[in-house]
């Protein structure tokens, strides 16, 4: 696995962040659940890959150009047909640095937002809260150090006020809190093993339901060159 992260992080260095579909890839690889998804960079592709998911998809641009793909709107959900897939595909190919585009699975459930930091003086801290456009609205998160352990992931996820949504709330189902659990263990251990190599990883959303907690989206952020294996030095 190593190999593979290493492979995916000296690809992206030039860019400074590793575009979603090899943080997608990256992550599966480490074991963590990932929704289903394609990089498509021709309508031929897109058709296949959503034919295959299923419709509705979700479809979002690929471009080392495009960090925040809410601001070039390069986000487009619930595509319910090959006549729209196409249409967003063509739309997406006229944004700066076009490298194709993320076909993948349409997946519901409650949204939440798991992350990392590299602290220069603490080192990585996961971040574990509710997701999606309501992470700032409300701002329903709790953190800790890593590496965690499984007491660790427990108190995070109990402290949440939006705890309530994953356990079941007002008849409503609980979601996959194994899943939920394990994917935070995986990502800590992860986080910690790359720490030389990242300054954060974003993953928003994690979609969780009563059958699975997945990754719908992810960023990570590259150190600069002349951080890399300094931080020992600097605490």
């Amino acid at each position: 696995m190593k190999d593979t992260w290493r492979r995916i992080l000296d690809q992206s260095r030039p860019h400074g962040w590793v575009v979603e579909p090899l943080a997608l890839e990256l992550l599966g690889g480490a074991g963590l659940a990932v929704a289903d998804f394609a990089w498509v960079r021709d309508i031929d592709e897109a058709a296949a890959a959503a034919a295959r998911f299923g419709y509705p998809v979700v479809a979002k641009v690929v471009s080392p150009a495009v960090l925040h793909k809410s601001e070039v709107n390069g986000v487009e959900v619930d595509i319910a047909n090959p006549e729209t897939l196409g249409r967003v595909f063509e739309r997406f190919a006229g944004l700066e640095g076009f490298d194709g585009m993320v076909v993948a699975e349409m997946v519901a459930g409650v949204e939440l937002i798991v992350g990392a930091r590299i602290d220069y003086q603490f080192g990585p801290v996961v971040l574990v809260g509710l997701g999606g456009i309501t992470a700032e609205l409300f701002r329903d998160t709790r953190i800790r150090m890593a590496p965690l352990g499984e007491a660790d992931v427990a108190a995070m996820l109990a402290e949440l006020q939006a705890a309530p949504l994953l356990t079941g709330f007002r008849g409503r189902p609980g979601v996959d809190m194994q899943g939920l659990r394990r994917l935070l263990l995986d990502f800590s251990g992860l986080v910690v093993e790359m720490a030389d190599e990242i300054e954060s990883i974003d993953l928003n959303p994690v979609i969780c339901n009563p059958e699975r907690c997945v990754v719908a989206d992810a960023r990570i952020m590259l150190t600069r060159d002349e951080e890399r294996g300094t931080r020992d030095e600097r605490t």
